[in-house]
């Protein structure tokens, strides 16, 4: 299958997915072999491809120059969820085939960041969409190019990315996710902290010092705080909402 990422640049289907473990950080999904902030700069000067620069933060993917095989991306997750029934809309096939991308040439490209958000009931998946006009037509096919991520293909373009099972991966900063499953208290909280941070009305109350959207943001962080349970997650968490507490949690 061969796949345009944009500006005219193209990409076929391997068979090799990623084996890089996921990590979901402050809304940001990683895929890559960095272990902290000076291998991520070394991984971006010896790659090639789509990467952030001033004024303009796209989706990152990076391909080796000798292989031109895929070595690592990060995903930014949009910023506001869309509305339960238009998220009921995204399409359940095709199902999920596992590869990785090989480049048609080495040069860089720009492919933007998704825009819409879609979250499964109880956030057992995230979809990352390029606009609601997606959903109006078939998916083409999903490739699983690494764990639980996969990148979404419409009309032979990508057109956005998902993530299942979400909770599992949550970390903060470069750590491995903690390699213990969820617990529940904290699959309960990571929707809390989705909701503060995505739903429109509920990011609106707390910037205009509802009380009961300050209650709820409270709430939420004296609950991460004090679990003593699933702790990695918990403070990973708490770092999400970190900044509507500091504010607004004065209020």
């Amino acid at each position: 299958m061969r796949l345009n990422l944009g500006d005219d640049w193209h990409a076929t289907v391997t068979g090799e997915p990623l084996r890089a473990t996921p990590r979901f950080a402050d809304g940001t999904l990683d895929l890559g072999p960095w272990n902290d902030s000076g291998e991520r700069v070394r991984f971006l000067a010896g790659t090639f491809g789509s990467e952030p620069h001033l004024w303009d933060d796209p989706d990152v993917l990076r391909f080796d120059p000798d292989t031109r095989t895929l070595a690592g991306a990060e995903f930014q997750m949009p910023q506001e969820a869309v509305p339960a029934d238009e998220a009921a809309r995204v399409p359940l096939a095709p199902a999920v085939v596992p590869g990785g991308l090989r480049a048609e040439q080495v040069r860089d490209f720009r492919h933007p960041m998704s825009t819409v958000l879609c979250r499964a009931p109880g956030d057992t998946v995230l979809t990352c969409l390029r606009d609601l006009a997606v959903l109006d037509e078939a998916l083409d096919a999903r490739i699983g190019i690494a764990p639980d991520v996969a990148l979404l293909v419409q009309c032979g373009a990508v057109v956005g990315w998902s993530l299942t099972d979400p909770v599992r991966h949550v970390t903060t900063g470069f750590a491995a996710p903690a390699p213990e499953p969820p617990a529940p208290a904290t699959r309960r909280l990571f929707s809390e902290c989705l909701d503060l941070i995505t739903v429109p009305a509920l990011v609106d109350g707390l910037v205009d010092g509802e009380p009961a959207a300050l209650a709820r943001l409270h709430a939420a962080d004296d609950a991460l705080r004090t679990q003593r349970e699933d702790r990695q997650r918990a403070h990973a968490l708490r770092e999400l909402i970190s900044t509507y507490v500091a504010d607004h949690g004065g209020r």
